[in-house]
Parts: C-alpha cells; structure tokens; sequence
C-alpha cells in the first residue's frame, strides 16, 4: 500500500524492452528485457522531470512463469539503486498469455506522482 498526496499523477504506458528505434532489446534473455524496460521507465520519469522517488505503483505483466525468480532476483539487484530509501512502490505481478510481440518477456506499467 502506497499513500500518495499529489497534485499531479504521471500514467507510464506498458514498457517494453524495445530501444528508441523500436529495436527488441535481449531477445529470449529475460535480464536484458528487465534492464531495458526499467531504462525506458526511467527516461520517461526523467522526460517528465521525475524520477524514482516519484513512483508509486508498477503493474508488471510476465508471460512466462519461470520468469518470476528471475525477476525477483532484478529487483533485489537494481531496486535499492533506484530506491535507496528501501522503500519499493505496490507491485502488482500478473501473468499473461503473451504481450504485444512474442519476443517480449516483460511489460511494466507505471504510475508516478509529482
């Protein structure tokens, strides 16, 4: 549970791990997936001049099932980079039948607050 006060909300669109030229980013290689979605999570943060400590929920969509100790072990990895403070926003982990492209292993929503 997160309790947010804010006079304004960022909605991040499902990040895939495509590049800026619409390049699939780690092909059948669910690390690289993570590293690349979370990059455009934080570039669209950065656009909007926020950042980390401005997220308040991740709704992570996961096709594979396999794939949930990986990402577990991304996040115990990279979350206390990108949220020193220890405190990590609400995830909601669901698992799906496939995403847009079937080269996709991970799509992440997010909702920041400024």
């Amino acid at each position: 549970m997160t309790r947010v006060k804010a006079s304004e909300f960022l909605f991040i669109a499902g990040q895939l791990a495509s590049d800026k030229q619409g390049n699939i980013i780690g092909q059948e290689d669910f690390d690289a997936q993570c590293v690349q979605v979370f990059a455009n999570i934080g570039a669209a943060l950065n656009s909007a001049g926020a950042g980390w400590a401005n997220v308040v929920q991740f709704t992570t969509y996961l096709v594979h099932s396999q794939d949930i100790p990986k990402f577990m072990k991304f996040r115990l990895r990279e979350f206390p980079k990108m949220f020193p403070n220890g405190i990590y926003p609400p995830n909601t982990l669901l698992m799906i039948d496939r995403l847009v492209g079937e080269p996709f292993l991970i799509e992440v929503q997010t909702v920041a607050a400024l």
